[in-house]
């Protein structure tokens, strides 16, 4: 029997974990008797269950809100809520007020239970943990000096995840996300966004802007893949991961020629044609100092599985969303 908690689960990726754990009505080997879900806004309530599901639209980052939370003490939590890299970069209280602040309101929520509480809590951390000069594969043993605000929130997060995990207070897992592509909906404000918006605005017959150059190398994974990360990152066997609780997940280096003549290949050259190109200094700037290629062995002798190529990923946002070429 398990509780789940999920944080962020209005957000895109939350939403899709929300879709799969009510299909698999199980995580880590046991069944879900409870979900929470959280949000800055109210998540959308899952059809046709037949177990307790309670929504809340909260800042999670103010007092009382994370106790609020945990509450009835979720087995399992999954923390996805964040703000994103460029208004991170942009809004430089309020990254901090959510990204780190909430963070430890919520590791301290968790302290402070008592009665033995001891959940295992997913984090949803970031590649941005690393800043250059990058070495031509990047372990995850290299040193994390972040270049921009955001990934100094998720690094410091990181950190006290593994120091809160070494405690006993909780038992965390923290997995670095790649970039996540491609992302349905609309744009939202991650410096990032244009690796999907090439893809998806042309799919959907609209202009895309391209801040960057083509050559731009960039770590990606599709949504069924991150998924596929915050489940195995739940069951886990914990002595496996060792004192260091932040991974970094397998993903695919990709350029941006490489998406365009992907989305070529599948959809036909006229779709390509959409792609406008708007040098966006700022933009240009925070992309480079992202890391691009990884060494990601660790996760996966740990059991965590990518994409096999650029066109699967794309492959499975046409099955997915439903687009028609």
């Amino acid at each position: 029997m398990s509780h789940v908690l999920v944080i962020g689960a209005a957000g895109m990726i939350g939403r899709k974990l929300v879709e799969r754990l009510v299909a698999d009505g199980q995580v880590a080997g046991k069944t879900i008797t409870r979900l929470t879900l959280a949000d800055v806004v109210e998540p959308e309530h899952p059809a046709g269950l037949a177990l307790p599901v309670t929504s809340i639209a909260t800042d999670f980052s103010a007092p009382g809100e994370a106790e609020r939370l945990i509450a009835h003490a979720p087995d399992v939590i999954f923390h996805l809520a964040a703000i994103v890299s460029g208004e991170a970069e942009a809004d430089f209280e309020k990254g901090y007020r959510i990204n780190l602040d909430g963070t430890r309101l919520l590791l301290e929520a968790i302290r402070f239970a008592g009665d033995g509480y001891h959940p295992r809590l997913v984090f949803a951390s970031s590649i941005a943990v690393f800043g250059a000069p990058f070495p031509e594969m990047i372990a995850d043993t290299f040193h994390r000096t972040p270049l921009t605000s955001y990934g100094t929130q998720k690094a410091i997060c990181e950190l006290l995840l593994s120091d809160y995990t070494r405690r006993g207070f909780l038992d965390g897992v923290g997995i670095r996300l790649p970039t996540i592509v491609v992302r349905p909906g609309k744009p939202n404000k991650a410096a990032s966004g244009f690796f999907s918006g090439i893809i998806r605005e042309p799919l959907n017959g609209q202009e895309a802007i391209l801040p960057v150059e083509t050559d731009v190398l960039h770590w990606m994974a599709s949504p069924r893949a991150a998924v596929g990360f915050l489940l195995h990152a739940a069951e886990i066997d914990s002595d496996r991961i060792g004192a260091d609780r932040g991974l970094t997940m397998p993903g695919l280096a990709v350029t941006v020629q490489e998406e365009i003549d992907t989305l070529s290949k599948l959809a036909g050259p006229e779709r390509t044609r959409l792609i406008k190109r708007e040098p966006d200094a700022t933009i240009r700037r925070i992309v480079a100092g992202w890391p691009r290629s990884f060494d990601a062995g660790r996760a996966k002798g740990l059991g965590f599985k990518a994409d096999k190529s650029f066109e699967e990923i794309v492959r499975a946002y046409i099955e997915d969303e439903g687009i028609r070429l």
